[in-house]
């Protein structure tokens, strides 16, 4: 595999987990679902593994990169299951409404490991090649050319919108455990 499918990978990954981070602000709104707070820190999960892309796609691809994005899906996948633990008591209702038959913390469950599962397959197949990262600013900046750089700007302005829309939900207290309105409009 070789530095140009890396990238690619990377820029696709980017912009799956930047969709996913985008459905769940648009089923807050279409739904009328607040986060709670388990929610919200998987959306700090998958904010933290677009970081760990969007390293990969400016500065290239490398294991320190990789990292960052394997540590933060082990830590949604670890509060993805612990509120599905929550949940999976008989009688116990899930929170939010489910998505094709599963609630949106076992999607984001799935796609954590998903990403775990990918991230230590491009690892296994590593090539010293990528350990030669671009110095030239000008091989720099045409990698993060048309796709990678609209995956990027994606990436950030759903992050920045996600921390509004917190804000907006919780203001500068604590998140209520089971969310009934926004706080600013209260």
């Amino acid at each position: 595999m070789n530095r140009n499918a890396v990238v690619t990978l990377n820029t696709l990954g980017l912009l799956g987990i930047t969709g996913v981070l985008f459905m769940g602000v648009v089923f807050q709104f279409a739904l009328g679902e607040l986060p709670c707070p388990l929610c919200l820190l998987q959306r700090i999960g998958f904010a933290a593994v677009m970081f760990g892309f969007m390293l990969n796609l400016i500065y290239g691809p490398q294991q320190r990169h990789f990292g960052v994005i394997l540590i933060a899906a082990v830590f949604g996948a670890a509060v993805s299951l612990r509120q599905i633990s929550l949940h999976v008591i008989p009688g116990t209702p899930g929170y939010g409404s489910p998505i094709l038959g599963y609630h949106y913390y076992t999607w984001a469950f799935v796609i954590f490991t998903m990403t775990i599962i990918g991230v230590a397959a491009l690892l296994a197949l590593w090539n010293r090649a990528w350990d030669q990262g671009a110095t030239d600013a000008k091989e720099a900046h045409a990698r993060l050319a048309g796709l990678g750089k609209l995956a990027c700007l994606l990436a950030v302005a759903v992050v920045l919108l996600n921390v509004v829309l917190t804000f907006v939900e919780c203001g500068p207290f604590q998140c209520p455990a089971n969310p009934v309105d926004y706080w600013m409009f209260n």
